[in-house]
């Protein structure tokens, strides 16, 4: 019941988060997005933070596999990897049947004919797992967010979905297509060949977690009196994190999948509450030579108290690193695409960065890089950076659109505080930029043709259109008290290739009375 129940709520989660990332249905599933546990870091939303690890510390680490879509992908490969393991070892028994049935002697390959994939136990890899955390939190202190985009879940997961989604309909760009396709690869064969290892040793959320998760209150239990070390619950543990001969569980690798449960036709494993204290009552118990005792803890011999001790001494430490690089880092409208010949982007002396972000360091700390704010923009906005600096992570051009005053889609989905939510109205009077007019490149002032789109479409009435000395027509002219920087001059200015008017960025919003 308990698999049964964790699938329902997998599936749930995996369809809504994927079709965020596909740009479909922000109002109903983009508060999914803002459970998720690094973007809430991030964030700083505490509460969130909170729930998830009260929750990790209570069940264990059933985050990974229901609410991380990174997680239930890796169980979707792991199921076709079983099936068609099945599958083959089932087509393997036919085929030696039918030797028999003839007469024939299977020789020693037949073996390989009914081989098929099992798991078992691997020791902890842990100063791969707690390095690969390190370093993502000293990145997130010196605001390397280049390398927290490369290996967290959620925007990893994002990655790959907008990378197949920009391939279905061709308008990705080549440096998200080939990170998205190297990242499914990479994960996908991670998951077929060794099941959660990436969860278990390079991903930083789930690192974060196993620190909690190691004294969960409610977890899987060997019951001795009905166990008999069959090794099933091993062989289909995909954390690799069950010993079945000394009765062993690795409590921050397990993921709460249950699947080993399900697995046991004895009833051997129970998820239960085991309380505060270190014993683990109805689990097996080994003693130096092998041979198996009933009635406490398999805590088997010094080595394993050991890891225990150096388990605890990680948490506190990673614990006060966590809280000091997060310390330090301390929605609803349409819009729509004109159709118009695209333009080239130009040289900008600071970027662009979205209303809410409230400046561009504040903006380029926070995000992870998760494309959700590029697949909810509905005017071609925002796009991947390809610079090495903040590579894969938005930024904006007004290219394909602009940044219409009235849609606040990008503030509303995005869950790591990156794109701050604005309340009705707030976004009109947020400066993120500045238009600078070219004159040698207006047709106004070179005497080809009396434009004025810039001033009739400028949203707030910053642009005005002024008599030149020497000029046939009038010229605009920008006042920097009313300018928001939303690049409607910039996308409706007929000029070719490169706008005669465009926008550069403030690095620190302000705003405009």
């Amino acid at each position: 019941m308990l698999r049964k129940i964790r699938i329902a709520l997998a599936a749930f989660f995996f369809i809504g988060i994927t079709l965020l990332f596909m740009g479909i249905g922000h109002n109903w599933w983009g508060w999914m997005a803002k459970l998720q546990f690094l973007p809430s870091a991030l964030a700083l939303n505490l509460v969130v933070v909170a729930i998830i690890l009260l929750a990790c510390f209570l069940f264990g680490r059933v985050y990974c596999s229901t609410i991380c879509p990174m997680g239930v992908f890796q169980d979707i490969v792991i199921w076709l990897r079983r099936t068609i393991g099945k599958w083959q070892r089932n087509r393997g028994v036919r085929k030696l049947q039918r030797m028999k049935e003839q007469g024939l002697k299977p020789g020693p390959e037949a073996k390989n004919l009914i081989k098929h994939f099992e798991y078992k136990y691997i020791p902890e890899h842990a100063w791969v797992r707690y390095g690969f955390l390190v370093l993502s939190l000293v990145s997130l202190f010196v605001s390397g967010q280049m390398l927290i985009a490369l290996v967290a879940p959620y925007s990893a997961y994002g990655r790959i979905v907008r990378s197949i989604v920009g391939l279905a309909n061709g308008s990705v760009a080549v440096p998200l297509l080939i990170t998205g396709l190297v990242t499914l690869v990479f994960i996908g064969c991670c998951a077929w060949f060794w099941g959660r290892e990436y969860c278990n040793t390079i991903c930083p959320v789930g690192t974060t977690l196993s620190l909690v998760s190691r004294f969960a209150l409610f977890r899987p239990v060997i019951d001795t009196t009905k166990c008999t070390q069959c090794g099933r619950c091993e062989r289909g543990c995909k954390s690799s994190c069950i010993d079945y001969k000394t009765g062993h569980i690795d409590y921050s690798r397990c993921v709460g999948c249950f699947d080993c449960m399900e697995r046991c036709k004895e009833k051997g494993l129970k998820y239960r509450f085991v309380g505060f204290g270190k014993g683990i009552p109805g689990q097996a118990r080994n003693d130096d030579n092998g041979a198996r005792n009933d009635g406490g803890v398999k805590l088997a011999n010094d080595e394993k108290t050991a890891a225990n001790d150096t388990g605890r001494r990680a948490f506190i430490a990673t614990t006060a690193l966590v809280g000091t690089a997060l310390a330090a880092k301390a929605q609803h409208a349409q819009g729509g695409l004109a159709d118009v010949t695209p333009k080239e982007a130009p040289l900008r002396g600071t970027r662009l960065v979205p209303p809410g972000a409230e400046s561009v360091k504040s903006f380029y700390d926070h995000c992870t890089a998760c494309q959700l704010c590029v697949s909810a923009c509905p005017n071609g906005v925002l796009r991947p950076s390809t610079d090495f600096e903040h590579f894969l992570q938005p930024q904006m051009g007004y290219e394909n659109g602009y940044c219409r005053p009235e849609c606040h889609a990008c503030s509303d989905v995005c869950p790591a505080g990156a794109i701050r939510p604005l309340k009705p109205g707030q976004k009109q009077t947020i400066a993120i930029g500045l238009a600078h007019v070219n004159l040698e490149l207006c047709f106004a002032a070179n005497g080809t043709a009396s434009c004025g789109n810039c001033a009739h479409h400028c949203p707030s009435g910053a642009i005005r259109m002024v008599d030149l000395e020497g000029a046939r027509f009038k010229v605009p002219t920008v006042s920097e008290a009313q300018c928001i920087g939303c690049g409607a001059c910039e996308f409706l200015c007929p000029s070719r290739a490169i706008s005669a008017i465009t926008v550069r960025g403030n690095s620190v919003h302000h705003t405009n009375a």
